[in-house]
């Protein structure tokens, strides 16, 4: 098994079915994004490019988006706490999730997949 998805599956409920439907939603909306497992956590790469993550910490699911600094829809769902280029949509509950949202922040980020990590 793919150890990205391995750690996915071993997550305790409510997050493992929060990270099955993000991924689903990641992998219907930009299919060519590949996932691997990288820095311990869930990554999708696009073009050999870090795209987005998946990480289940504390007692929420974050979806961190690798060219934040060139997003700019939902700028206000998007959570930067403590760090300086990374942002993220944050769930605590699978209700949380917006699919709307969070698709148009996909394809914006794969509008600007080829810019520097750097604004």
């Amino acid at each position: 098994m793919n150890p990205a998805e391995d750690y996915i599956l071993k997550q305790s409920e409510p997050y493992r079915s929060m990270l099955i439907h993000i991924k689903t939603i990641i992998e219907h909306t930009i299919p060519e994004a590949e996932l691997l497992y990288k820095y311990r956590i869930p990554f999708f790469y696009l073009s050999g490019r870090p795209y987005c993550y998946l990480n289940q910490s504390k007692d929420y699911v974050d979806v961190g988006f690798w060219n934040a600094a060139h997003l700019t829809v939902y700028q206000e769902q998007m959570i930067t706490e403590g760090r300086k280029v990374m942002k993220s949509l944050r769930y605590k509950t699978l209700e949380d999730i917006d699919d709307s949202i969070l698709i148009a922040i996909l394809k914006d980020a794969k509008a600007v997949k080829n810019k520097t990590f750097y604004k």
